[in-house]
């Protein structure tokens, strides 16, 4: 058996799925088909913007299938006849009858060590729990939640200046080395998976728009983890008066209990602190509504008489 031999369904929707399309299809493998959700209107002219997975597969002379819910129209699916389906950030729910299909059945790429972190939001809760090791894990497709097989897991370092962005580049590359490195072993059968032991089981949910308002009544280090896992897109954010800033950047300063939570009490060339719940939190990069993003200083700068003000 070759990559040629393969015929592939992949199944994605943002930009981090369409990377490991691109690398399937510059590897040699042989993508039949892509699976992609409908194209959104955006702005004044209501123009349909196409994910990055379908402007991959169009650039490709991919056939682009968009269902509006897979459960109730996947029969296309059967005259592809495809001999594995993968998916990634596709954004909705496989039906069993379509896991069926394919003779080696569907692998989803999870942006987590599973069990751990099932669920919408893997990659922003290893930051918001500081965690300091993930992963992306290759996975057997099934009925449940991110309970499937797995097939292998590669294993990321999260570092200290690690946000959103930078770990889901991470993850990115993860995906596509475990893709390359495995697919043909596990279509050949030189790969058995391992049964999930469900007893070690977390599960994270989807982050609403409501959540993006960063609660100072947490922990100091939660509460730089929220910022870590919301930033840069789309921006955990506070008020200062009545202005809405984004934190995009923070670490915990000290464990000083002295003002009340959420003063500035230093605003000058050495840092932008604030008082936390339990410690202070140094402000290093912030974003006012409709602004670029700045370090501290030039914040500051365009911003005297910060000190006693509160962010709240």
């Amino acid at each position: 058996m070759n990559k040629k031999d393969i015929k592939i369904i992949f199944m994605g929707t943002p930009k981090i799925a369409s990377d490991t399309l691109h690398a399937l299809i510059e590897d040699g493998f042989n993508v039949v088909a892509v699976i992609t959700q409908p194209d959104k209107e955006s702005g004044r002219g209501k123009l349909l913007n196409y994910s990055p997975v379908k402007q991959e597969a169009i650039k490709n002379n991919i056939k682009v299938y968009q269902p509006n819910k897979i459960r109730n129209d996947y029969e296309f699916v059967k005259d592809i006849n495809p001999d594995i389906i993968i998916t990634f950030s596709y954004g909705q729910i496989l039906p069993q009858g379509l896991l069926d299909i394919p003779r080696f059945g569907c692998l989803n790429l999870h942006g987590s060590i599973l069990p751990k972190y099932r669920g919408a939001s893997p990659i922003q809760s290893a930051l918001i729990n500081g965690d300091k090791i993930t992963g992306m894990t290759l996975m057997k497709m099934s009925i449940g939640m991110d309970e499937g097989d797995i097939v292998k897991i590669e294993e990321i370092k999260i570092e200290d200046d690690d946000n959103a962005s930078t770990l889901f580049d991470k993850m990115g590359k993860g995906a596509i080395k475990l893709i390359k490195e495995n697919l043909l072993d596990y279509c050949e059968g030189k790969i058995t998976p391992i049964k999930q032991d469900d007893s070690e089981a977390t599960y994270c949910k989807l982050i609403k728009h409501e959540q993006e308002k960063l609660d100072l009544s947490l922990d100091i280090y939660k509460f730089v983890g929220w910022i870590k896992g919301l930033s840069l897109t789309p921006g955990g954010y506070l008020y200062l008066g009545d202005k809405k800033i984004k934190i995009l950047d923070a670490s915990v300063y000290d464990k000083t209990v002295f003002y009340p939570v959420g003063m500035i009490i230093q605003a000058d060339k050495n840092g932008l602190i604030m008082q936390g719940s339990n410690g202070t939190i140094k402000i290093n990069t912030l974003q006012l509504e409709g602004k670029k993003m700045m370090d501290y200083r030039s914040f500051i700068n365009g911003h005297p008489n910060l000190k006693n003000r509160y962010f709240q």
